[in-house]
């Protein structure tokens, strides 16, 4: 995941608690295993001019926001480096419609929190 992740998850989940669809507690809490999370089980993908480069060539083959393709391509870069070890494929996990058809279409796995 890319550094950016941690910046759109405390904001997602900041504008939960904001919309009411979560309490400040649960909000506390959210943020809490996010940075716990981060910090000890995600792998990191820093920013490059590399990735970059794929995510400028994601956003222009799918129309996405620059985060969004920025999340991707480490996504992408990630799960290629993963096929290498033989560890399982990553799954993207997203609420963005469009950044799920993508990653689907360049071959991710996709889980919307938002169906569940």
């Amino acid at each position: 995941m890319a550094h950016i992740t941690l910046a759109e998850l405390a904001s997602a989940i900041t504008r939960r608690q904001k919309a009411g669809d979560l309490t400040a507690n649960a909000a506390a809490a959210a943020l809490a295993d996010l940075h716990a999370d981060f910090a000890s089980d995600y792998s990191v993908v820093e920013i490059t001019a590399g990735l970059i480069a794929h995510a400028a060539a994601i956003a222009q083959r799918h129309a996405l926001r620059a985060y969004d393709a920025v999340r991707l391509a480490a996504a992408l870069q990630t799960n290629a480096a993963y096929a290498t070890t033989g560890l399982p494929s990553l799954t993207l996990i997203s609420a963005d419609l469009d950044l799920n058809a993508a990653a689907g279409t360049e071959g991710l796995r996709v889980d919307n929190p938002n169906t569940h």
